[in-house]
């Protein structure tokens, strides 16, 4: 990387001018640099972040390219619902993390599983995501499947890009949502990416990746003054976009209950349920979501295997505390 430094800019410091020039990198990353013999004028290594540039100067800088650190097996318990040589499916909790990331380097899902799986753990998808060939958000519980060799990291890959279009596969959630909707059964097409502003959230962008998800009304929940106010949804997927049901109900106006990042401006809904309902769904404190259905072809077989999860105990309890009306 070279950095050129213009006319009339004086004799800045080096350190300054590579922090206006190279934004992306921190300061004190560049001091590092800087420091290391990274940072170099005319072939020479400038060891001092204080020295003074002159126009015209350029200036190269040598960044090495972080190799992510492989994560290490930990010995976290997972609810395994079935396992064999080529894959194994988990019933996730909520707050377990899938795979490293900044902020979660260890303690996920991928942790646990290299303990678990040992070498056998498939390689492909990178060192940070072995084995991973979907995931969930680190508050949504409910199955998932990871693949122990390379012959069904391939198969599960090609499924889940199909996602039952002309496959077996299908991946159906459990979603408590405000609102009742106007119908029974729909089907939301809207395209995702991310939100313009907030690079942390999804949304629904006319020139995003197309984003289809089904969702069918199972029951709907009174409030305290007897008035629908929430509902229960079976959602399937046609698409595997990030945050996908969340996005798309939050567009259509029924954004999930506990949903903090989509469903903000409805937490004064919660005054319309009764004292034990609105204790449960702060309680729960996260989006009540649960991936309570997966089916699938076996990679090496071809058998259909279809496994389902009852709601988790916080959904549970949210659940009846809903019905009841409490």
């Amino acid at each position: 990387m070279e950095v050129t430094v213009e006319g009339g800019e004086g004799s800045p410091r080096l350190d300054r001018v590579l922090a206006a020039r190279v934004p992306e990198l921190s300061r004190s990353r560049l001091k590092t640099l800087i420091l290391a013999g990274a940072v170099t004028l005319r072939a020479a290594p400038i060891r001092d972040p204080a020295y003074h540039v002159a126009a015209g100067d350029t200036i190269t800088i040598d960044v090495p390219e972080v190799a992510p650190a492989e994560p290490r097996g930990e010995r976290i318990a997972l609810d395994i619902v079935y396992e064999d040589d080529d894959i194994i499916v988990i019933d996730k909790p909520a707050g377990l993390v899938v795979h490293p990331a900044a902020g979660h380097e260890t303690g996920t899902l991928v942790n646990a599983l290299i303990a678990h799986c040992g070498n056998s753990l498939s390689g492909i998808g990178g060192v940070r995501r072995p084995g991973i060939v979907h995931r969930l958000d680190k508050d949504t519980t409910g199955l998932m499947v990871v693949a122990k060799n390379d012959l069904a990291h391939q198969s599960l890959s090609a499924q889940f890009a199909d996602h039952g279009r002309t496959g077996a596969m299908r991946r159906g959630y459990l979603a408590f949502i405000w609102g009742v909707p106007g119908r029974t059964r729909g089907t939301v097409d809207a395209p995702i990416d991310r939100h313009p502003h907030a690079r942390e959230k999804m949304a629904v962008r006319q020139g995003g990746r197309q984003a289809v998800t089904h969702w069918e009304v199972k029951e709907s929940f009174a409030g305290r003054d007897g008035k629908p106010v929430a509902s229960l949804l079976a959602c399937e997927l046609e698409t595997g976009r990030t945050h996908q049901i969340r996005v798309h109900l939050a567009h259509i106006g029924h954004p999930l209950l506990g949903d903090s990042v989509y469903g903000p401006h409805f937490k004064t809904k919660a005054n319309q349920l009764g004292p034990q309902s609105q204790a449960a769904l702060a309680a729960l404190g996260r989006q009540a979501l649960h991936a309570y259905m997966l089916v699938l072809e076996h990679p090496r077989s071809g058998e259909l295997l279809h496994w389902e999860r009852p709601l988790p105990e916080d959904l549970l309890l949210l659940e009846r505390r809903l019905k009841a009306a409490l």
